[in-house]
Parts: structure tokens; C-alpha cells; sequence
């Protein structure tokens, strides 16, 4: 009895550290308290359009996409929504103050819009993407920090203005924007980058009328750490949306590198926290701040899971972490986590006049819970809590087929693009959260729009085909057939990992699909089952038996109108229902074989909005990535 009372006491323990809110859900918890439906800097006065409140609003999108739990998703749309009409108007936006701060919270925006499709976020896109376009700039086409500091590019604009810049561009096809994105990150490191150190001084006056410039350089006096948080983060943001094959991706992925080597020299060795002045961390009353060790953190831990910086940046990344939680987290009296010393606001010229000096800087008070650090802890948090994920995908890309499923539409200004099971696409449809989930375990995404070939397969570590069109959805079908089929067995043959992922028999080409599925003993069976009425989920509900070799957190899924599966030679189940085969594997040379008779995974079952979260899609899914990258081997790239 006394054993088993101990056992018991084990598992509760472990149940209660498994429902343990995360850091980041901690600190987010926090901030929705404070501003329940709108947001306003000042206790008691008007919420006004800041994009302090975007800060933290990109670490909540951040955990909603690690979580699948739609209260995240809500409170980002709630907090948008207080702000934007139905016809795209921002209320408290004024574009004629050319302040690039304004565009920000355009990030949340395209969020919205590209989720839900919405046209009143559109239009507020629109909105802001015009200022840019009316933006001044200096000589050199750098945009101003705002008009009123005419001139002048400071570090913190290009997180203000460049990833949503980037996005946009990506969103809109307006290609020539990734050329002014890399311009504006060129320019600021050229301007304000000290050849001795490589830190950045917060701003450039080219002009070089400011008080506080250099009457040589046009720099301001000091290294200040946000400035540099805000400037690493923008790079990693706005890397997310640069082409491949852009040549300002390289760039900016050097200037990270050239930006990390710098951050890490002036790192803390006891807290592993960066002071407010950086390189001065023995003058008096110089202090670790913050918000920019939780934007460094970031910046390294994201560089690192994106593949642009050397795994060595983790340890700088873990220790900044810890050294947050350590010295800058307090929970008060009613359970709720705090952040503790953040500067509220450091800025150059203005009234009162800010010189730019060390004593300036000094002066600015330090806070609890300032917004600003608050958003910059949760994003940091985000990252923190994939550090140890990084390992099981780093080096492995995910190759997604956009040839035998090729389904295109209208994009949002009336051009054809790609749509239906693709990485960039956000909506119901779409396999962006499914991406997302790769991504967090460190791996890199990739689209074959061409034939399957051994060339263009040799890179590939897993390689997903899902839902080969029928001519009822493309007018000219890539129908699979023996020489493509031959061309993926020999990959898998030869270590590849394939997940064939169907459709039930009206909405897919099974046909030709069982070409290919047949080499490996499978066949996509011409039926539909799990069949679901309207929104009676339980009919779609599949329980997962204790030790299935790949559901090892998730109890059930949830699947409707699917094919079933016939299986032989070596292929055998991984999951069924009553005797009916619903995916299964395959060995197969050095390589592994997935099927399933559903697309399964899209973001309309995964990210919480629609499927109530007691189906556990969400932890299947991460149960799914975790064993295709144990499975997938690392390709050199050549």
C-alpha cells in the first residue's frame, strides 16, 4: 500500500509539472491581466496604437503556434480589433507623423489577415504600407526614424518597419521590396557599426546637425543594449520572408553574424545578461537590463534554430536565459509572474533634449512589467523552450511537393498564387502551423514545384506528398507515374523518409497515386470513411492505443473523409480503427515509407480555432514530426 501511495504521489507530481504554464505563457498571462481588451502604456489613460503592445502580441502568436490553443489567437484578434473598424481604419494612427513605429503592429495585421482573410486587415495593411511608401528617407534611401527627427535612422526603426516590410512583400508579391528591406540593414550597419568592437551605436544622423552626433561619423555617443536587441531581432524577423535565392538573404545573414560575434564579448559572465550600456559594465550605476538580454537571447536562439549562426550561440542564449529568470522574474501576491528591471524609454534629441550620453541614459527610469520587456521575455521564452529541440532537426530539410498538388487561386491583389497544403499558407488549408512545428525542432522548409529527380530529391531528408490533384481541381494534373515513382523509390532506398499523405477517393488522385504507394506495399483504398456530420466531432474521433510507436503524448486523433488503406509485403499498421487500417509505415532500403489517406494536418484541425482542443491533433502532429525527423537522416547540401 505504502508503494503505491508513493506511485501515485509521483504521477500527480508529474501531471501537475506537465500542465505547469510555460515562461512565456507565464509572462503572457501577465500582460492580458494588466490590458484585458486594449492597451494603454499609462495606467488610466486613453489605449492608444503603440507598438509596444505589438511586441508583446508577436510573443503570444509565438505561443499559440507552439501550443495550438485558441486563447492566444483570440486575445491577438480582441486586441487588434479595439483598434481597427470594418473598413480598415487604425484608430489613434496618424500617417502624416511618418513615425515608422506606427507600423509595428502591422505584423499582427498580416497575422489576422492571413489567417482569417479578412479584407478589414487588408485594408489596415494598406494603410501602413502606404506610409512607407511616403516615408522620408535620407541621401543614402535609409528611412527616417520619424518626421520629427529628421535625418536620423536609429536601430529600433528597422524592427520597427523592416519585418513587416518583409512579410508584406512576401504576402503581396511585391517582390523589389526585399531590395529597399536589405538596403535599410546595409545602410544602419554601414552608418553605425564601430569597426573596433562591431557593436552598433544606437543612431545615425546623417545630417550631422544633432546635438548628440558625432560632427565627423553623425553617431550618437554610446552602444546602448535595446537598440542592438531591436536591431538582432529585426534581422531574424524579416529573414523569415527573404527568397532563397535573393542575394540579400546572405547578406543579412552575415551582418547577424558579424552582430552576434559583437552581443556575446560583452555578455555578463556571472548573470549571462547584457548591461543597459553594453561595453561599460564597470561604470556606476550601469545595470543589466532587461529587455535587451530577452532580445538577445532571442536573436541568438532564433539565429541559431534557423540555421544562420553556429549551434555554439546556444550555450550565450541559454545562460542569457536563465540569468532573466534567475535575477528578473518576482510572482506577486495573486500568483502573477513580473518582469523587473526594464528601462522604460531611452531615445535621442526630442524635448526634453536626450544627448545621448552615458548620464542620459542613467537617467531613464527602470521599471516592473514595462510592455517592452515584457513582449521581448515572451519571445525570448518562445525560443528558450526550443533550445533543446534543435538537435533532432538541425541540418534535415522538409521537402514539400507542390507538383502532383498544384491548386492555384487569385492572391490578394488579384494575381495567381499557390495555394491549398503549402508552408506560406496560413489559412484553413494551409500547412503553415504544420511547418511551424518542423521549424521549432531546428529543421529547414523546402517546396519541389518541378518532378521528382534524383537531383532534386538528394538534399531532401523527409519528403511529403499530399493530395495529388484530380482534373477537377487542376486543369492540367502532373499525374504521378513510373518514372516519378521510380525516382522516389530510389530516393527512400537509399535513406530517404516519404509520407504519402492522401485524400478520400473523390477529392484525390488515387489512381496514379498507387503507382507510386504500391512499391512499398500500400494501396489507397477508392472509399471514404470516417464520415462526419456537420460538426459532430466524436464520429472523426481515433483513440491511440498505449505504446504506439509514433502517438507517444497524444490519446486520440482526429480525421474525416479519408481513404483506408490496404497493406502487404512489409508494410503493417500504426494505427486503425476497429479493423480498418488508417496510416501506416514501411521499410524500405535504408529508408521508411508513411501513408495515411488524409491531407490530416492542416492548420484548420491543428491551430485550436475550430477543432475543440480535447482532440488532440495539435500533440499528434509534433508526435508525427518528432518521428520523421528521428527517422530522416542529415543530406549534404552541395
Amino acid at each position: 500500500m505504502r508503494k503505491l501511495f508513493f506511485i501515485v504521489l509521483i504521477l500527480v507530481a508529474q501531471q501537475l509539472q506537465a500542465q505547469e504554464p510555460s515562461y512565456a505563457q507565464r509572462m503572457a498571462l501577465t500582460a492580458m491581466h494588466l490590458w484585458p481588451d486594449s492597451f494603454s502604456v499609462t495606467p488610466g489613460k486613453p489605449s492608444r496604437w503603440s507598438y509596444d503592445q505589438g511586441v508583446i502580441l508577436k510573443g503570444i502568436e509565438g505561443i499559440w503556434l507552439q501550443t495550438g490553443d485558441p486563447k492566444w489567437f483570440s486575445y491577438i484578434q480582441r486586441s487588434m480589433d479595439h483598434f481597427v473598424s470594418e473598413d480598415g481604419a487604425i484608430k489613434d494612427y496618424n500617417p502624416e507623423a511618418h513615425n515608422i513605429d506606427f507600423i509595428n503592429n502591422g505584423k499582427l495585421l498580416l497575422t489576422l489577415y492571413r489567417v482569417t482573410g479578412k479584407e478589414k486587415y487588408k485594408k489596415a495593411v494598406m494603410l501602413l504600407r502606404d506610409q512607407l511608401r511616403t516615408q522620408p528617407r535620407t541621401k543614402e534611401g535609409g528611412f527616417w526614424h520619424k518626421k520629427i527627427y529628421p535625418w536620423q535612422m536609429w536601430l529600433d526603426g528597422l524592427y520597427m518597419g523592416q519585418p513587416f516590410y518583409a512579410e508584406y512583400a512576401s504576402v503581396f508579391g511585391e517582390d523589389s521590396i526585399f531590395n529597399d528591406v536589405t538596403r535599410q540593414f546595409v545602410l544602419m550597419e554601414k552608418n553605425a557599426r564601430d569597426p573596433k568592437t562591431g557593436l552598433l551605436y544606437h543612431g545615425y544622423d546623417e545630417s550631422r546637425s544633432q546635438q548628440w552626433a558625432d560632427k565627423k561619423t553623425g553617431l550618437s555617443p554610446n552602444f546602448w543594449g535595446r537598440a542592438m536587441g531591436w536591431y538582432g531581432m529585426a534581422l531574424v524577423d524579416a529573414l523569415d520572408y527573404f527568397p532563397e535565392n535573393h542575394p540579400g538573404k546572405q547578406q543579412l545573414i552575415d551582418i547577424l553574424k558579424r552582430l552576434a560575434t559583437a552581443v556575446v564579448k560583452v555578455q555578463d559572465p556571472k548573470t549571462g545578461l547584457w548591461y543597459d550600456i553594453v561595453n561599460l559594465p564597470d561604470k556606476k550605476p550601469n545595470y543589466t537590463e532587461s529587455s535587451a538580454s530577452a532580445m538577445l537571447v532571442y536573436t541568438l536562439a532564433k539565429g541559431v534554430r534557423k540555421g544562420y549562426l553556429s549551434s555554439a550561440y546556444l550555450a550565450n542564449a541559454k545562460k542569457g536565459f536563465e540569468g532573466l529568470v534567475k535575477n528578473k522574474l518576482s510572482v506577486d501576491n495573486n500568483g502573477y509572474t513580473n518582469l523587473e528591471g526594464t528601462v522604460s524609454v531611452s531615445g535621442l534629441g526630442g524635448k526634453p533634449y536626450r544627448d545621448g550620453s552615458f548620464n542620459y541614459y542613467m537617467s531613464e527610469k527602470v521599471v516592473q512589467n514595462d510592455p517592452k520587456g515584457m513582449g521581448a521575455f515572451i519571445l525570448a521564452a518562445d525560443e528558450a523552450a526550443l533550445i533543446n529541440n534543435i538537435p533532432l532537426g538541425a541540418g534535415k530539410t522538409i521537402l514539400l511537393d507542390n507538383y502532383f498538388n498544384n491548386e492555384w487561386k487569385k492572391g490578394p491583389l488579384g494575381k495567381p498564387e499557390s495555394w491549398h497544403y503549402t508552408w506560406n499558407d496560413r489559412s484553413n488549408g494551409g500547412y503553415s502551423f504544420l511547418g511551424n512545428i518542423f521549424e521549432q525542432y531546428g529543421a529547414e522548409l523546402a517546396t519541389l514545384k518541378a518532378a521528382p529527380t534524383a537531383e532534386k530529391l538528394k538534399n531532401a531528408s523527409v519528403y511529403i506528398i499530399v493530395d495529388p490533384d484530380t482534373d477537377k481541381e487542376t486543369e492540367h494534373p502532373n499525374y504521378m507515374n513510373e518514372t516519378d515513382a521510380g525516382a522516389i523509390a530510389h530516393w527512400v532506398e537509399g535513406g530517404g523518409v516519404l509520407a504519402l499523405l492522401a485524400n478520400d477517393a473523390g477529392n484525390c488522385d488515387l489512381q496514379h497515386f498507387n503507382i507510386l504507394a504500391k512499391k512499398f506495399g500500400i494501396q489507397f483504398n477508392e472509399d471514404n470513411q470516417l464520415m462526419v456530420k456537420n460538426n459532430d466531432y466524436e464520429m472523426g474521433r481515433v483513440n491511440v492505443q498505449q505504446g504506439n510507436i509514433i502517438f507517444k503524448n497524444a490519446k486520440n486523433v482526429y480525421l474525416k473523409e479519408i481513404s483506408s488503406l490496404n497493406l502487404y509485403k512489409n508494410a503493417s499498421p500504426v494505427l486503425k480503427s476497429g479493423n480498418m487500417n488508417i496510416m501506416a509505415v514501411a521499410p524500405y532500403g535504408k529508408g521508411m515509407v508513411f501513408a495515411l489517406g488524409d491531407p490530416w494536418i492542416y492548420n484548420e484541425y491543428v491551430d485550436g480555432k475550430k477543432l475543440p482542443l480535447k482532440y488532440e491533433n495539435y500533440k499528434a502532429a509534433q508526435d508525427w514530426v518528432r518521428f520523421l525527423l528521428n527517422k530522416a537522416k542529415i543530406k549534404t547540401k552541395n
